[in-house]
């Protein structure tokens, strides 16, 4: 606990977080810090600050004694906890961390590491208590790169015996049917070749993107505080207040920034979860409007013309004691036609827990990202949220910048709000057969564009965009530019001449919104290190029976 606290006071806030970064008070600063880092340094942020939980022989292997290292006791790597980064003569410029019966100077790593701040968390103490929460980068060879930064053994005195807390023990059960793309926090999509056979996706097959352990949350206890410029002092809401609030239901679907990235891996590798192209799903969402609960309290956006940005920021705690938080455009939420609610119900039912449960920003035709789960606050304020989410991640570049050159405070390197138009084949899949019929073969799948802008056309070709042919909408009766859900398509396309039962058929299909945006047609001209706005035409081979 003393490690603990030590790391996480005078640190209570996100703006402190910011702050310490960018202003040259600590030696991670922006100007103490080399700008941009190599992939090892990278990979390796996983063994201060986020968990690995593997069986395979490198988990076993790392941290055992090893004999002829110099031993250490817990005292000795407490002092060693990076509080002093600019004093080289003092014991706490160093940065040391333990890992069973390994000691670790991980000094060098942390001060070039972009999210040090964040690393430094588990500084001067063991790293078990943070493995816990993680498990996204359970690779063998994180382990080997920690290896390389030992430097000693571990008094047996000090060694962490884990008490068998689980932070996520409290998650809800998910359907055995979703594809896992990371156990702990859930992140999971449903199977493709059912994702659209239904407009309006079940909540149980919804899919599920979490940065944290979910939350338990009482009804009774919870409270939406409200703050920032034009407040005096913030305002509490109850459930209770929201649910008598005038309720305005809305058909919108919402997409993983990160869907579809599976595609960019094919070109090259990028950083993130393994996403296809299901991390997107469409529901039907209530609750009030939130430019009505604001203007319920008083808040005028005439009186406060500098205001910019709307932070939303939920109850999920990580181990540094932050929550996962993001902001939106003011424009976005005053605009009534915009349509941005405090959901309450999804499907017209309760929120399930998974998704956000008592309270989630839906913002509609905006990044998954920024339509925060179990908000506990809304801050309006002049400047972006200072959420490592916002701004040091989901931000897109061109395929020049990789971990080497990247510079997320550039001023061309914008937080993502709205997302390009993208479509994809859901059935059949990749590697399948399709029967043919009347020598035509069935095809479906969905479309999607941000910004409110609706699908007019999706063209699917065999023969490499040679010949294309349009296909059958299934949409809502939305206008052009207020379409927040997504369409779904399917089409009986003709099978080029000579093809018969046995081959293998190459299926593309692209997509064009309302402001006759298409979809580009090479992943290569899109990619970004993150592997964010994954858009490209989609194509599968199948095989004809």
């Amino acid at each position: 606990k003393q490690w603990y606290q030590r790391r996480v006071r005078g640190l209570s806030t996100r703006r402190e977080y910011w702050k310490r970064d960018h202003d040259g008070n600590s030696g991670n600063s922006k100007s103490n810090r080399t700008r941009g880092v190599s992939g090892r340094i990278n990979v390796l942020a996983a063994a201060i600050g986020t968990a690995i939980i593997s069986s395979t022989p490198e988990e076993e292997n790392a941290g055992k004694y090893i004999e002829g290292l110099p031993t250490y006791t817990a005292q000795d790597v407490m002092l060693r906890d990076g509080s002093d980064l600019d004093n080289k003569e003092s014991e706490s410029s160093r940065v040391w961390i333990s890992y069973k019966e390994g000691v670790y100077d991980v000094t060098d790593f942390v001060s070039q590491h972009p999210g040090g701040e964040k690393l430094l968390i588990g500084a001067g103490g063991p790293i078990e208590p943070f493995w816990a929460l993680y498990a996204v980068h359970k690779k063998p060879y994180v382990y080997d790169l920690l290896a390389e930064y030992r430097i000693g053994n571990l008094s047996k005195a000090d060694i962490v015996i884990e008490d068998g807390d689980d932070p996520y023990a409290n998650d809800p059960v998910r359907h055995p049917v979703f594809n896992i793309n990371n156990p702990r926090p859930f992140n999971a999509e449903p199977p493709l070749n059912i994702l659209a056979d239904n407009f309006i996706t079940p909540n149980d097959l919804f899919y599920v993107r979490n940065h944290h352990p979910v939350p338990v949350i009482d009804p009774e206890d919870y409270e939406l505080q409200i703050e920032g410029v034009g407040f005096e002092e913030p305002v509490c809401l109850t459930l209770s207040d929201l649910q008598e609030m005038d309720q305005c239901t809305v058909t919108a679907a919402i997409q993983c920034a990160g869907n579809r990235r599976a595609d960019m891996l094919q070109h090259k590798p990028v950083r993130g979860m393994n996403w296809g192209g299901a991390a997107i799903s469409n529901a039907t969402w209530s609750g009030p409007k939130l430019c009505d609960v604001l203007k319920r309290l008083g808040w005028d956006e005439d009186k406060f013309p500098s205001v910019r940005h709307l932070w939303a920021d939920g109850l999920d705690y990580g181990p540094d004691g932050t929550s996962y938080g993001a902001s939106i455009l003011i424009e976005k939420v005053m605009d009534p036609r915009q349509d941005v609610i405090l959901a309450l119900k999804m499907n017209g039912e309760e929120l399930p827990r998974d998704h956000g449960y008592p309270v989630r920003l839906v913002a509609p035709g905006v990044v998954g990202a920024r339509n925060v789960k179990w908000v506990g606050s809304i801050t309006l304020s002049e400047e972006e949220s200072y959420s490592h989410w916002q701004r040091r991640d989901y931000k897109g570049f061109n395929p020049s910048i990789d971990w080497h050159n990247v510079d997320f405070d550039n001023k061309y390197a914008v937080s993502i709000q709205n997302q390009p138009v993208t479509s994809m084949v859901c059935d059949p899949l990749d590697g399948g057969s399709v029967e043919i019929v009347d020598n035509k073969i069935h095809l479906k799948g969905y479309a999607f564009s941000g910004a409110g802008a609706k699908i007019i056309r999706v063209d699917v070709t065999l023969d490499d965009g040679v010949t294309w042919h349009t296909a059958e909408l299934l949409q809502d009766d939305s206008s052009l530019n207020r379409c927040w859900s997504w369409s779904l398509w399917e089409c009986d396309i003709e099978l080029p001449e000579g093809a018969k039962s046995g081959d293998n058929v190459k299926v593309t299909c692209c997509a064009v919104d309302s402001n006759y945006n298409r979809q580009p047609e090479k992943v290569k001209n899109i990619w970004n290190l993150r592997g964010c706005l994954s858009n490209s035409w989609h194509s599968i081979r199948v095989k004809l029976k």
